[in-house]
């Protein structure tokens, strides 16, 4: 975590080369002549959807719009209801509401993730998506989650915007599901910036996406850009070249990053394996964790307070637990929540009562790539002392 350490002379020579070999143009689509047929949103597309293993792959300007396009494609209406589950960054659920569609929130287990237990008591007659997110680059549980999509007849969307590069059982993350999104934004494993990567085997569902995202373009090979056709309308979500230049160039450095980023958690969750009273989050494949961050949780709320209270005063930070939880739980969005009569006026995190007693005793240590030995030793050592001083 994350690819903003690894920006430097490779992106800026990517981006150099949009005025050395396209004469500056700018545009993903059209003057073909003029760039010299590089189309470079389209490159970057086709190389993701080789690693990880699909048909199609739609590059848009965020990953929100990733998530709404996938589920445009998927035919998620007015009224339907869409689950998802409780911690997730609020875009997963804006996306939803952008639709009209009613977001249906589940529990999440001590993977952090969606609770395959309560994702089934959640299903009803307007069920029309399900979305596990696997936050943090760590897997939900889908084997248990596509059996019970698979025996209500429920299409699911992968939201992967933190796992890129990470797998479940062989499989990436996002490939798994009828489509799947991935976030290119300055926090996330490679960074562009800001984008949105939309994943699939589905043509209808890229199909759709694709011409949402363009104005309802169907950039049709018989017919100059002036005068493609159409079928539908749609809105604007595409990239310029400048975001495709920069992806290029990070997604070669994608490997490393997981490799170090491997190694380096691995490091830390054995040396602080013996710190009194912690549990660490579970992992459902640990070969295809992402290692993004190091997550344990401890006996108490009050407890994970004051941890995090003497980490920030030793210089350490934390990843979203706890220092952004109101941007990643649920139980915090009265703003989105009480705006639906059945939630007005109630105690959201205690509606959500087991995610909230998992996410408020739980402690997110960043995974950084770029950190060598003595500066894990030095994180190791602060978090004992922290530990021994409580």
């Amino acid at each position: 975590m994350p690819g903003f350490e690894l920006i430097g002379k490779e992106e800026q020579a990517s981006v150099n080369e949009i005025f050395e070999k396209s004469n500056g143009v700018l545009y993903r689509y059209g003057l073909d002549a003029r760039r010299n047929n590089i189309f470079r949103a389209i490159e970057f597309e086709n190389q993701v959807a080789q690693k990880v293993g699909v048909k199609h792959c739609l590059y848009v300007n965020t990953g929100t719009a990733a998530l709404k396009l996938a589920l445009i494609g998927m035919g998620i209406k007015k009224g339907d209801e869409v689950i998802t589950q409780s911690f997730t960054f609020i875009a997963t659920v804006e996306a939803i509401l952008e639709l009209g569609a009613i977001p249906v929130i589940t529990e999440i287990d001590k993977t952090l993730n969606m609770d395959p237990l309560d994702l089934e008591s959640k299903i009803g007659p307007k069920t029309k998506g399900i979305i596990p997110v696997h936050m943090a680059g760590v897997s939900a549980k889908m084997d248990e989650i596509m059996a019970i999509a698979a025996k209500h007849n429920i299409p699911v969307l992968e939201d992967s915007a933190q796992a890129l590069g990470a797998t479940y059982k062989g499989r990436h993350l996002g490939t798994i599901g009828d489509a799947g999104i991935y976030s290119t934004d300055i926090g996330k494993i490679i960074t562009t910036g800001e984008g949105g990567l939309l994943v699939t085997d589905n043509t209808d569902i890229w199909r759709i996406a694709r011409e949402y995202s363009d104005h309802g373009h169907e950039n049709n090979p018989n017919f100059p850009r002036s005068e493609d056709t159409r079928k539908i309308w749609g809105f604007n979500y595409k990239v310029s070249e400048l975001q495709a230049a920069v992806g290029l160039a990070q997604f070669k450095k994608l490997d490393f990053i997981l490799s170090r980023q491997k190694e380096n958690k691995l490091y830390l969750k054995k040396a602080l394996s013996d710190l009194p009273g912690i549990e660490f989050r579970e992992i459902p494949d640990p070969q295809g964790d992402a290692s993004d961050t190091l997550v344990f949780l401890v006996e108490s709320r009050e407890k994970a307070i004051k941890i995090a209270h003497e980490m920030a005063k030793n210089g350490l930070g934390t990843k979203n637990l706890p220092d952004a939880i109101k941007w990643h739980y649920a139980g915090t969005w009265t703003h989105i929540f009480h705006d639906f009569h059945e939630y007005k006026g109630k105690d959201l995190e205690m509606l959500w009562s087991q995610s909230t007693n998992i996410l408020r005793r739980s402690i997110a240590l960043p995974v950084m790539v770029l950190s060598e030995r003595s500066e894990l030793d030095s994180i190791i050592e602060k978090m004992y002392n922290i530990f021994n001083s409580l």
